[in-house]
């Protein structure tokens, strides 16, 4: 009895394996070989909007979904320090312009002229007692002490000249310097009205009226309102295969079940370190009717197609170069193309072999 039981379960076993065993023949039909990628839908022009200072949200002056032209007004943010820097800027250059300081000058100039007028008489008195002297009237010390004072005049003009240059080169470098720093204030008082940099569309505002923005976080996000692209992450081990003008297919979550074509536009050539991936550009053949920024996609690019080509289910392969036959002989095949479902089988079977798969 025991033996039979035995017997009995054995049988079955080998039954259950034998279930476990599929049977396929290869099949010809066409392959395509691509490149996984993955990424969003972005507005042609696209761009964070970002504060030129800091400050709180005073006005916004657009709405989500309004059109802007480039320059216009999209956040009014308090100024009040801007006002008061602008203010002693104008001040400052009030104080120090020429106009306001031309007392010291003609202070200058009239010390000029006092010194000068006191030269020309010391130069008048020391000729008339050279020629006394040389007549043998006066005394050689009465000369020495005109010409002493002549010098010492002729220093004092001299220096006068000097001084009226220096306080002239002082007041004009005040007056450009104050000059300067009131245009850098009316310039930093411009940043705080923040402003589109193209014509677009604003798609986001991050913002409201009272609250806080610093210049490191953007604040708004506007774009073209109808030309859209898709920027996709190309992992570095696939970038070699992919080139400009090749075809991608691809879907969005936004259009479930459907599938869009576009041509590979642009390929940075830089790799993101961090990623290990590099970023492509591509143009929809035919867009879907509604697009917004920042829609997830994943796509397929064709990297090559083939009509007539014997294909094979790819967990059927084994260690990527050999099946296994339905008589249990292990052969070796080369392979081609491949996709994420099936391998081209070059040479090593035809579609008249069957092949195998143990399920594990």
């Amino acid at each position: 009895m025991k033996q039979f039981i035995l017997y009995f379960f054995a049988a079955s076993l080998l039954v259950t394996c034998k279930s476990k065993e599929t049977f396929i023949y290869p099949t010809e039909e066409s392959i395509t070989e691509s490149v996984y990628a993955s990424g969003i839908v972005k507005s042609k022009n696209q761009y964070q909007v970002f504060a030129s200072a800091n400050g709180i949200v005073k006005k916004v002056f657009v709405t989500e979904g309004e059109f802007v032209k480039k320059g216009d007004p999209i956040y009014q943010l308090a100024d009040f320090n801007a006002v008061l820097n602008t203010e002693n800027a104008r001040i400052a250059a009030e104080y120090n312009s020429m106009a306001a300081n031309s007392d010291k000058l003609n202070e200058v100039k009239i010390e000029i002229e006092t010194a000068k007028a006191k030269m020309n008489n010391d130069a008048s008195l020391v000729e008339k007692q050279r020629n006394l002297w040389a007549l043998g009237i006066g005394t050689k010390n009465e000369l020495d002490m005109r010409e002493l004072a002549y010098t010492s005049s002729k220093n004092a003009y001299n220096a006068s000249m000097l001084k009226y240059k220096q306080i002239e080169k002082q007041l004009n470098l005040q007056a450009k310097q104050s000059e300067k720093l009131l245009a850098i204030s009316y310039a930093t008082k411009g940043d705080y009205t923040v402003k589109s940099e193209f014509d677009g569309k604003v798609y986001t505002l991050l913002k409201k009226p009272g609250e806080m923005v610093n210049m490191q976080s953007p604040i708004a996000l506007v774009g073209d309102a109808e030309g859209f692209y898709i920027e996709l992450q190309v992992d570095e081990y696939d970038i070699a295969r992919v080139k400009k003008g090749q075809k991608i297919v691809l879907n969005m979550d936004s259009y479930q079940d459907q599938v869009f074509e576009a041509v590979l536009e642009k390929i940075n050539p830089a790799m993101n370190s961090q990623s290990k991936s590099f970023t492509i550009e591509a143009n929809f053949t035919i867009p879907p009717p509604a697009l917004y920024p920042n829609l997830t996609t994943e796509a397929n690019i064709i990297i090559k197609i083939k009509e007539k080509a014997i294909t094979i289910p790819r967990n059927y392969l084994i260690d990527n170069k050999y099946v296994l036959l339905s008589n249990d002989e292990k052969r070796k095949v080369v392979t081609g193309l491949m996709d994420y479902e099936k391998v081209e089988i070059i040479k090593g079977i035809t579609t008249k072999d069957a092949i195998k798969k143990t399920a594990q």
